[in-house]
Protein backbone atom coordinates (compact mmCIF):
# COMPACT_ATOMS: atom_id res chain seq x y z
CA UNK A 1 0.00 0.00 0.00
CA UNK A 2 1.49 3.33 -1.01
CA UNK A 3 0.29 6.93 -0.53
CA UNK A 4 -2.49 8.27 -2.71
CA UNK A 5 -0.38 11.29 -3.59
CA UNK A 6 1.72 9.23 -6.04
CA UNK A 7 1.91 10.70 -9.52
CA UNK A 8 -0.40 8.99 -12.01
CA UNK A 9 -0.67 9.70 -15.71
CA UNK A 10 -4.03 11.13 -16.82
CA UNK A 11 -6.44 8.73 -18.47
CA UNK A 12 -9.06 8.95 -21.18
CA UNK A 13 -12.25 10.64 -20.04
CA UNK A 14 -15.38 8.43 -20.14
CA UNK A 15 -18.42 9.10 -22.28
CA UNK A 16 -20.33 10.85 -19.50
CA UNK A 17 -17.64 13.53 -19.12
CA UNK A 18 -18.79 17.13 -18.75
CA UNK A 19 -16.50 20.08 -18.13
CA UNK A 20 -17.25 23.46 -16.64
CA UNK A 21 -14.72 24.89 -19.08
CA UNK A 22 -16.32 23.51 -22.23
CA UNK A 23 -19.97 22.98 -21.45
CA UNK A 24 -22.33 25.81 -22.49
CA UNK A 25 -23.42 28.29 -19.87
CA UNK A 26 -26.83 27.72 -18.35
CA UNK A 27 -29.27 30.33 -17.05
CA UNK A 28 -28.86 31.15 -13.39
CA UNK A 29 -32.53 30.36 -12.77
CA UNK A 30 -32.18 26.81 -14.08
CA UNK A 31 -31.73 24.14 -11.46
CA UNK A 32 -28.32 22.50 -11.60
CA UNK A 33 -27.53 18.90 -10.80
CA UNK A 34 -26.47 17.92 -7.32
CA UNK A 35 -25.98 15.07 -4.95
CA UNK A 36 -26.32 11.42 -4.30
CA UNK A 37 -28.88 9.59 -6.41
CA UNK A 38 -28.44 6.57 -8.68
CA UNK A 39 -29.29 6.57 -12.34
CA UNK A 40 -33.03 6.38 -12.86
CA UNK A 41 -33.30 3.04 -14.70
CA UNK A 42 -31.38 0.91 -12.16
CA UNK A 43 -33.17 2.83 -9.43
CA UNK A 44 -36.60 1.78 -10.69
CA UNK A 45 -35.54 -1.79 -11.47
CA UNK A 46 -34.09 -2.33 -8.00
CA UNK A 47 -37.38 -1.27 -6.41
CA UNK A 48 -39.35 -3.61 -8.67
CA UNK A 49 -36.94 -6.48 -7.96
CA UNK A 50 -37.84 -6.32 -4.26
CA UNK A 51 -41.18 -7.90 -5.19
CA UNK A 52 -39.29 -11.06 -6.11
CA UNK A 53 -39.39 -11.95 -2.41
CA UNK A 54 -43.07 -12.83 -2.92
CA UNK A 55 -41.86 -15.71 -5.08
CA UNK A 56 -38.60 -16.65 -3.31
CA UNK A 57 -39.88 -16.34 0.23
CA UNK A 58 -38.24 -14.61 3.20
CA UNK A 59 -36.01 -16.52 5.63
CA UNK A 60 -34.22 -15.57 8.84
CA UNK A 61 -30.74 -15.97 7.28
CA UNK A 62 -31.65 -13.67 4.37
CA UNK A 63 -33.06 -11.06 6.76
CA UNK A 64 -29.78 -11.16 8.67
CA UNK A 65 -27.94 -10.85 5.36
CA UNK A 66 -30.08 -7.81 4.50
CA UNK A 67 -29.23 -6.15 7.84
CA UNK A 68 -25.50 -6.89 7.54
CA UNK A 69 -25.32 -5.63 3.95
CA UNK A 70 -27.19 -2.46 4.95
CA UNK A 71 -24.77 -1.61 7.77
CA UNK A 72 -21.57 -2.53 5.91
CA UNK A 73 -22.56 -0.74 2.71
CA UNK A 74 -23.88 2.30 4.60
CA UNK A 75 -20.34 2.56 5.94
CA UNK A 76 -19.21 2.52 2.30
CA UNK A 77 -21.54 5.47 1.62
CA UNK A 78 -20.64 7.51 4.69
CA UNK A 79 -16.90 6.80 4.93
CA UNK A 80 -16.24 6.29 1.23
CA UNK A 81 -18.56 8.33 -0.97
CA UNK A 82 -18.96 11.13 1.55
CA UNK A 83 -16.21 11.68 4.10
CA UNK A 84 -13.31 10.48 1.96
CA UNK A 85 -14.01 11.06 -1.74
CA UNK A 86 -16.28 14.11 -1.42
CA UNK A 87 -14.51 15.93 1.43
CA UNK A 88 -11.12 14.21 1.85
CA UNK A 89 -11.45 14.39 5.62
CA UNK A 90 -8.83 11.67 6.12
CA UNK A 91 -6.05 10.01 4.14
CA UNK A 92 -5.34 6.45 3.14
CA UNK A 93 -3.27 4.38 0.69
CA UNK A 94 -4.07 3.44 -2.88
CA UNK A 95 -5.23 -0.10 -2.08
CA UNK A 96 -7.56 1.01 0.72
CA UNK A 97 -8.80 3.88 -1.44
CA UNK A 98 -9.87 1.37 -4.10
CA UNK A 99 -11.58 -0.82 -1.50
CA UNK A 100 -13.52 2.20 -0.19
CA UNK A 101 -14.62 3.00 -3.75
CA UNK A 102 -15.59 -0.60 -4.56
CA UNK A 103 -17.61 -0.94 -1.34
CA UNK A 104 -19.37 2.38 -1.95
CA UNK A 105 -20.31 1.48 -5.52
CA UNK A 106 -21.70 -1.87 -4.35
CA UNK A 107 -24.69 0.24 -3.20
CA UNK A 108 -25.55 1.00 -6.86
CA UNK A 109 -25.46 4.76 -6.26
CA UNK A 110 -23.42 5.32 -9.40
CA UNK A 111 -19.71 6.05 -9.74
CA UNK A 112 -17.50 7.37 -6.97
CA UNK A 113 -16.45 10.34 -9.13
CA UNK A 114 -20.01 11.22 -10.10
CA UNK A 115 -21.08 11.09 -6.45
CA UNK A 116 -18.20 13.25 -5.21
CA UNK A 117 -18.64 15.87 -7.95
CA UNK A 118 -22.36 16.21 -7.22
CA UNK A 119 -21.81 16.46 -3.49
CA UNK A 120 -19.17 19.17 -3.81
CA UNK A 121 -21.61 21.08 -6.00
CA UNK A 122 -24.25 20.70 -3.29
CA UNK A 123 -22.05 22.38 -0.70
CA UNK A 124 -21.31 25.29 -3.03
CA UNK A 125 -25.03 25.95 -3.59
CA UNK A 126 -26.81 24.47 -0.59
CA UNK A 127 -30.49 25.48 -0.46
CA UNK A 128 -30.14 28.09 -3.20
CA UNK A 129 -31.94 27.98 -6.54
CA UNK A 130 -29.01 25.93 -7.91
CA UNK A 131 -29.42 23.15 -5.33
CA UNK A 132 -31.52 20.58 -7.12
CA UNK A 133 -32.53 18.64 -4.03
CA UNK A 134 -33.37 21.53 -1.71
CA UNK A 135 -36.80 21.12 -0.06
CA UNK A 136 -36.91 24.91 0.26
CA UNK A 137 -36.69 25.33 -3.50
CA UNK A 138 -38.68 22.42 -4.96
CA UNK A 139 -40.52 20.68 -2.12
CA UNK A 140 -39.78 17.58 -0.06
CA UNK A 141 -40.74 14.83 -2.51
CA UNK A 142 -38.82 16.33 -5.40
CA UNK A 143 -35.78 16.88 -3.17
CA UNK A 144 -35.95 13.31 -1.89
CA UNK A 145 -36.30 11.42 -5.14
CA UNK A 146 -38.02 13.33 -7.96
CA UNK A 147 -35.04 15.05 -9.56
CA UNK A 148 -33.29 11.84 -10.61
CA UNK A 149 -35.77 11.30 -13.43
CA UNK A 150 -34.24 14.14 -15.46
CA UNK A 151 -31.48 13.23 -17.91
CA UNK A 152 -29.60 16.48 -17.19
CA UNK A 153 -28.35 14.96 -13.94
CA UNK A 154 -26.53 12.04 -15.57
CA UNK A 155 -23.30 13.88 -16.39
CA UNK A 156 -20.16 13.91 -14.25
CA UNK A 157 -18.31 17.19 -13.80
CA UNK A 158 -14.71 16.00 -13.82
CA UNK A 159 -13.39 19.55 -13.36
CA UNK A 160 -14.84 19.45 -9.82
CA UNK A 161 -12.70 16.45 -8.81
CA UNK A 162 -9.17 16.84 -10.28
CA UNK A 163 -7.75 15.20 -7.15
CA UNK A 164 -9.58 11.95 -8.05
CA UNK A 165 -9.39 11.74 -11.83
CA UNK A 166 -5.63 11.08 -11.77
CA UNK A 167 -6.18 7.51 -10.53
CA UNK A 168 -6.79 4.98 -13.36
CA UNK A 169 -8.50 2.50 -11.05
CA UNK A 170 -11.07 5.12 -10.04
CA UNK A 171 -11.61 6.07 -13.67
CA UNK A 172 -12.16 2.37 -14.41
CA UNK A 173 -14.83 2.21 -11.71
CA UNK A 174 -16.43 5.32 -13.17
CA UNK A 175 -16.70 3.58 -16.54
CA UNK A 176 -18.08 0.43 -14.88
CA UNK A 177 -20.33 2.01 -12.29
CA UNK A 178 -22.51 -1.03 -11.53
CA UNK A 179 -19.84 -3.75 -11.62
CA UNK A 180 -19.36 -3.84 -7.81
CA UNK A 181 -23.12 -4.06 -7.19
CA UNK A 182 -23.46 -6.80 -9.82
CA UNK A 183 -20.65 -8.83 -8.23
CA UNK A 184 -22.30 -8.54 -4.82
CA UNK A 185 -25.72 -9.53 -6.20
CA UNK A 186 -24.25 -12.66 -7.79
CA UNK A 187 -22.50 -13.62 -4.54
CA UNK A 188 -25.77 -13.22 -2.60
CA UNK A 189 -27.58 -15.48 -5.05
CA UNK A 190 -24.83 -18.12 -4.96
CA UNK A 191 -24.62 -18.13 -1.19
CA UNK A 192 -28.28 -17.82 -0.21
CA UNK A 193 -30.32 -18.62 -3.31
CA UNK A 194 -33.05 -16.47 -4.79
CA UNK A 195 -34.10 -15.21 -1.37
CA UNK A 196 -30.53 -14.06 -0.80
CA UNK A 197 -30.76 -12.04 -4.01
CA UNK A 198 -34.19 -10.51 -3.51
CA UNK A 199 -34.18 -10.04 0.28
CA UNK A 200 -30.49 -9.80 1.07
CA UNK A 201 -29.33 -7.70 -1.86
CA UNK A 202 -32.32 -5.82 -3.28
CA UNK A 203 -34.08 -5.05 0.00
CA UNK A 204 -30.89 -3.72 1.59
CA UNK A 205 -30.11 -1.68 -1.54
CA UNK A 206 -33.51 0.06 -1.48
CA UNK A 207 -33.14 0.76 2.24
CA UNK A 208 -29.71 2.25 1.52
CA UNK A 209 -31.14 4.46 -1.21
CA UNK A 210 -33.73 6.05 1.03
CA UNK A 211 -31.51 6.22 4.10
CA UNK A 212 -29.07 8.23 2.00
CA UNK A 213 -31.82 10.34 0.43
CA UNK A 214 -33.17 11.34 3.85
CA UNK A 215 -29.99 13.35 4.40
CA UNK A 216 -30.78 15.32 1.23
CA UNK A 217 -34.42 15.90 2.12
CA UNK A 218 -35.40 15.34 5.76
CA UNK A 219 -32.11 16.61 7.21
CA UNK A 220 -32.94 19.99 5.63
CA UNK A 221 -36.46 20.04 7.12
CA UNK A 222 -36.60 18.38 10.54
CA UNK A 223 -34.17 18.80 13.42
CA UNK A 224 -32.15 21.44 15.24
CA UNK A 225 -29.74 24.05 13.91
CA UNK A 226 -26.86 24.58 16.32
CA UNK A 227 -24.73 26.60 13.88
CA UNK A 228 -25.50 29.36 11.39
CA UNK A 229 -24.56 27.96 7.98
CA UNK A 230 -26.70 29.98 5.57
CA UNK A 231 -28.76 26.92 4.62
CA UNK A 232 -31.41 24.64 6.14
CA UNK A 233 -29.11 21.83 7.32
CA UNK A 234 -30.20 20.34 10.65
CA UNK A 235 -29.05 17.86 13.27
CA UNK A 236 -31.34 14.86 13.67
CA UNK A 237 -30.49 12.09 16.15
CA UNK A 238 -32.56 9.29 14.64
CA UNK A 239 -31.21 10.01 11.16
CA UNK A 240 -27.76 9.68 12.70
CA UNK A 241 -28.71 6.18 13.87
CA UNK A 242 -29.93 4.89 10.51
CA UNK A 243 -27.07 6.53 8.58
CA UNK A 244 -24.19 5.71 10.95
CA UNK A 245 -23.63 9.33 11.97
CA UNK A 246 -24.68 11.37 8.93
CA UNK A 247 -27.68 12.82 10.75
CA UNK A 248 -25.50 15.47 12.43
CA UNK A 249 -25.94 17.40 9.22
CA UNK A 250 -25.80 20.94 10.58
CA UNK A 251 -22.51 20.08 12.29
CA UNK A 252 -21.20 18.84 8.95
CA UNK A 253 -22.23 21.97 7.06
CA UNK A 254 -20.58 24.09 9.75
CA UNK A 255 -17.22 22.33 9.25
CA UNK A 256 -16.99 20.02 6.26
CA UNK A 257 -13.36 18.97 6.79
CA UNK A 258 -14.09 17.06 10.01
CA UNK A 259 -14.09 13.26 9.82
CA UNK A 260 -16.20 13.25 12.95
CA UNK A 261 -19.69 14.66 12.37
CA UNK A 262 -21.00 14.05 15.86
CA UNK A 263 -19.07 16.90 17.48
CA UNK A 264 -20.22 16.14 21.05
CA UNK A 265 -19.40 12.93 22.91
CA UNK A 266 -23.09 12.00 23.05
CA UNK A 267 -23.66 12.43 19.30
CA UNK A 268 -23.70 8.89 17.91
CA UNK A 269 -21.28 8.57 14.97
CA UNK A 270 -20.32 4.94 14.26
CA UNK A 271 -18.66 5.85 10.97
CA UNK A 272 -16.11 7.91 12.88
CA UNK A 273 -15.66 5.24 15.54
CA UNK A 274 -14.86 2.66 12.85
CA UNK A 275 -12.42 4.96 11.08
CA UNK A 276 -10.75 5.73 14.41
CA UNK A 277 -10.17 2.02 15.04
CA UNK A 278 -8.86 1.64 11.47
CA UNK A 279 -6.43 4.49 12.13
CA UNK A 280 -4.85 2.49 14.97
CA UNK A 281 -3.78 -0.05 12.34
CA UNK A 282 -2.71 2.80 9.98
CA UNK A 283 -5.28 1.72 7.40
CA UNK A 284 -6.37 5.37 7.45
CA UNK A 285 -4.66 8.38 8.99
CA UNK A 286 -4.80 12.17 9.45
CA UNK A 287 -8.46 12.17 10.50
CA UNK A 288 -9.85 15.71 10.44
CA UNK A 289 -11.22 17.23 13.64
CA UNK A 290 -13.38 20.33 14.19
CA UNK A 291 -11.65 23.29 15.90
CA UNK A 292 -12.56 23.66 19.56
CA UNK A 293 -13.81 27.25 19.17
CA UNK A 294 -16.10 26.18 16.33
CA UNK A 295 -17.55 23.33 18.40
CA UNK A 296 -18.28 25.84 21.16
CA UNK A 297 -19.87 28.12 18.54
CA UNK A 298 -17.35 30.88 19.25
CA UNK A 299 -15.77 31.14 15.79
CA UNK A 300 -16.83 34.10 13.59
CA UNK A 301 -18.53 33.23 10.31
CA UNK A 302 -16.86 33.72 6.95
CA UNK A 303 -17.79 36.66 4.74
CA UNK A 304 -19.71 34.52 2.25
CA UNK A 305 -21.93 33.03 4.96
CA UNK A 306 -22.54 36.44 6.56
CA UNK A 307 -23.62 37.86 3.20
CA UNK A 308 -25.91 34.91 2.44
CA UNK A 309 -27.60 35.04 5.85
CA UNK A 310 -27.93 38.85 5.77
CA UNK A 311 -29.70 38.67 2.41
CA UNK A 312 -32.10 36.05 3.77
CA UNK A 313 -32.76 38.21 6.81
CA UNK A 314 -33.36 41.34 4.74
CA UNK A 315 -35.72 39.45 2.45
CA UNK A 316 -37.90 38.59 5.46
CA UNK A 317 -38.64 42.34 5.86
CA UNK A 318 -39.04 43.24 2.21
CA UNK A 319 -42.60 42.17 1.38
CA UNK A 320 -44.10 45.46 2.62
CA UNK A 321 -41.35 47.45 0.91
CA UNK A 322 -41.91 45.57 -2.34
CA UNK A 323 -45.64 46.45 -2.31
CA UNK A 324 -44.78 50.08 -1.67
CA UNK A 325 -42.26 50.10 -4.50
CA UNK A 326 -44.81 48.72 -6.97
CA UNK A 327 -47.41 51.34 -5.96
CA UNK A 328 -44.88 54.17 -6.08
CA UNK A 329 -43.66 53.07 -9.51
CA UNK A 330 -47.21 52.88 -10.90
CA UNK A 331 -48.11 56.36 -9.64
CA UNK A 332 -44.83 57.77 -10.92
CA UNK A 333 -45.53 56.34 -14.37
CA UNK A 334 -49.02 57.85 -14.39
CA UNK A 335 -47.74 61.32 -13.46
CA UNK A 336 -44.94 61.00 -16.01
CA UNK A 337 -47.50 60.26 -18.75
CA UNK A 338 -49.56 63.33 -17.76
CA UNK A 339 -46.53 65.57 -18.30
CA UNK A 340 -45.97 64.33 -21.84
CA UNK A 341 -49.23 65.06 -23.67
CA UNK A 342 -48.58 66.33 -27.24
CA UNK A 343 -48.93 70.15 -27.62
CA UNK A 344 -52.38 71.46 -28.58
CA UNK A 345 -52.74 73.43 -31.86
CA UNK A 346 -53.36 77.24 -31.69
CA UNK A 347 -57.03 78.06 -31.20
CA UNK A 348 -58.89 81.31 -32.06
CA UNK A 349 -59.48 83.69 -29.21
CA UNK A 350 -62.79 83.16 -27.50
CA UNK A 351 -64.83 85.54 -25.45
CA UNK A 352 -64.14 85.40 -21.77
CA UNK A 353 -65.93 82.67 -19.97
CA UNK A 354 -66.94 82.41 -16.37
CA UNK A 355 -64.30 80.84 -14.21
CA UNK A 356 -64.39 77.09 -14.04
CA UNK A 357 -64.26 75.18 -10.79
CA UNK A 358 -60.79 74.06 -9.85
CA UNK A 359 -59.71 70.54 -10.77
CA UNK A 360 -59.29 68.09 -7.94
CA UNK A 361 -55.71 67.67 -6.83
CA UNK A 362 -53.77 64.54 -7.59
CA UNK A 363 -53.37 62.19 -4.65
CA UNK A 364 -50.07 62.52 -2.89
CA UNK A 365 -47.45 59.83 -3.12
CA UNK A 366 -47.69 57.27 -0.30
CA UNK A 367 -45.33 57.61 2.58
CA UNK A 368 -42.19 55.51 2.46
CA UNK A 369 -42.51 52.63 4.94
CA UNK A 370 -40.07 53.11 7.76
CA UNK A 371 -37.00 50.94 7.91
CA UNK A 372 -36.91 48.46 10.77
CA UNK A 373 -34.56 49.43 13.53
CA UNK A 374 -31.41 47.48 14.28
CA UNK A 375 -33.15 46.15 17.39
CA UNK A 376 -36.08 44.89 15.30
CA UNK A 377 -33.75 43.26 12.79
CA UNK A 378 -31.77 41.62 15.56
CA UNK A 379 -34.95 40.30 17.19
CA UNK A 380 -35.98 38.74 13.87
CA UNK A 381 -32.50 37.26 13.40
CA UNK A 382 -32.58 35.66 16.85
CA UNK A 383 -35.93 34.07 15.95
CA UNK A 384 -34.63 32.66 12.65
CA UNK A 385 -31.04 31.65 13.42
CA UNK A 386 -28.86 30.04 16.04
CA UNK A 387 -26.55 32.20 18.13
CA UNK A 388 -23.29 33.22 16.47
CA UNK A 389 -20.45 35.63 17.26
CA UNK A 390 -21.16 37.25 13.88
CA UNK A 391 -24.74 38.28 14.70
CA UNK A 392 -23.90 42.02 14.82
CA UNK A 393 -22.33 41.85 11.35
CA UNK A 394 -25.32 39.98 9.94
CA UNK A 395 -27.76 42.52 11.39
CA UNK A 396 -25.75 45.53 10.15
CA UNK A 397 -25.43 44.10 6.66
CA UNK A 398 -29.18 43.29 6.52
CA UNK A 399 -29.92 46.92 7.46
CA UNK A 400 -27.63 48.13 4.65
CA UNK A 401 -29.46 45.91 2.17
CA UNK A 402 -32.84 47.26 3.29
CA UNK A 403 -31.59 50.84 2.95
CA UNK A 404 -30.32 50.13 -0.56
CA UNK A 405 -33.70 48.72 -1.53
CA UNK A 406 -35.43 51.95 -0.52
CA UNK A 407 -33.14 54.16 -2.57
CA UNK A 408 -35.11 55.71 -5.50
CA UNK A 409 -34.10 54.43 -8.91
CA UNK A 410 -33.21 56.76 -11.77
CA UNK A 411 -35.87 57.17 -14.48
Amino acid sequence: MFPIEAQILPTRQPANYVSRMTSPARPASEFDDDIIHPSKVPFVLVHIACLGALWSGVTIPTLILCAVLYVVRMFGVTAGYHRYFSHRTFRTGRAMQFLFAFLAQSTAQRGILWWAAKHRHHHRHSDTEHDVHSPRQRGFLYAHVGWIFSAEHDKTDFDAIPDLTKYPELMWLERHQYTPATVLAVLCALGFGWAGLFVGFFWSTVLLYHGTFFINSLAHVHGRQRYVTGDDSRNNWWLAIITLGEGWHNNHHAYQRSTRQGFRWYEFDPTFYTLKVMSWARLVYDLGAPPADLVRNERPLGRAVIEKVARQLAASFQEKQARFGELRQAMHAELHAERHFPPMPDMPRMPSMPSMPSMPTMPSMPDMPSLPTLAEIRARAEQLYAQTPSMDEIVSRARELLEQRQQPTAT
